[in-house]
């Protein structure tokens, strides 16, 4: 039985560079399909001799389609979906609006909402997409990403899956910057001393060696390590077997740039000698 994947999101987060990614890798993409459509469409698939094992659905790309009733529509058929195919995933591109506004503004394309301005497109397509985000199994912040970033998130969740595994990204961030939207575990870092404040390693960064062993030579360093990895490494076999396939977590210090980057390198590697699939992203690094 074929497997499917369901990107959708906010206009403007991202959906092109999503779907690019996943035919890269062999996905089946089918863009901009109405909701009423969607399973005439999984029924043809499932047809003996139609060769296609991996779908992917990139919903609510623009057009006449994406007027409310569709949205409408969009949750019940996701929920029939899931009811009737054991491999449903669906991904959620998400990004701030002041970054969807921004883009707008360089592109001038028009929002497929555009009813009234942009700003209030956004707010409506928000509202409209709720139930649709709150059954993202992956949901990602495209605000802080450009498409080659972007399109590395795709890969690592989306790329060779024919063993259960779950992909784990650990990320770096600034609480003064917000923390990321896209993360299911938030670990605070600012409870050791700030390299900042060290006149010799402010001009470092957390993947210099001065730093790193500054930041991980604080008695409280390794213990805090040991303890997230022994948490992590127990709730990790649970999160397979529910089904998920993406696992973020974010370690975050004032800045971004110091003991938060050198911990997420840390815990990466730790992860890693367990046999986990590791990446790691340094959100706020060069702010």
């Amino acid at each position: 039985m074929s497997e499917f994947v369901v990107v959708t999101g906010m206009s403007g987060a991202g959906r092109s560079t999503a779907a690019a990614a996943l035919e890269d890798v062999g996905w089946f993409v089918i863009d901009n399909l109405p909701a009423g459509l969607i399973m005439k469409m999984v029924e043809m698939v499932d047809r003996p001799g139609s060769g296609i094992e991996q779908v992917a659905l990139v919903i609510g790309r623009g057009g006449s389609n994406t007027g409310p009733e569709y949205f409408d529509d969009l949750p019940d058929v996701l929920d029939e979906l899931r009811a009737t195919r054991k491999r449903v995933r669906v991904v959620f591109l998400d990004a701030p609006d002041d970054v969807l506004v921004r883009r707008y503004e360089g592109t001038r394309r028009r929002h497929p909402l555009a009813a009234r301005g942009v700003e209030e497109s956004i707010a409506d397509e928000r509202r409209l997409l709720e139930a649709v985000r709150e059954r993202a199994d992956l949901l990602v912040d495209t605000g802080e990403l450009n498409s080659n970033q972007l399109r590395m998130r795709m890969l690592e969740a989306f790329g060779d899956d024919e063993a259960p595994h779950m992909q784990t990204s650990v990320i770096s961030f600034g609480y003064k910057h917000g923390i990321p939207l896209d993360v299911d575990v938030v670990f605070d870092c600012r409870f050791l001393p700030n390299p900042f404040w060290v006149e010799e390693l402010r001009p470092f960064s957390g993947l210099d060696k001065p730093v790193r062993d500054y930041v991980l030579s604080q008695p409280e360093s390794q213990s805090f390590l040991e303890k997230v990895d022994d948490l992590l490494t127990s709730i990790h076999p649970a999160f397979i077997r529910e089904g998920k396939s993406y696992l973020t977590i974010a370690m975050g210090c004032t800045g971004g740039r110091h003991r938060s980057v050198a911990l997420a390198n840390a815990l990466a590697d730790r992860l890693g000698g367990h046999g986990q699939s590791v990446s790691v992203y340094h959100r706020d690094i060069d702010r």
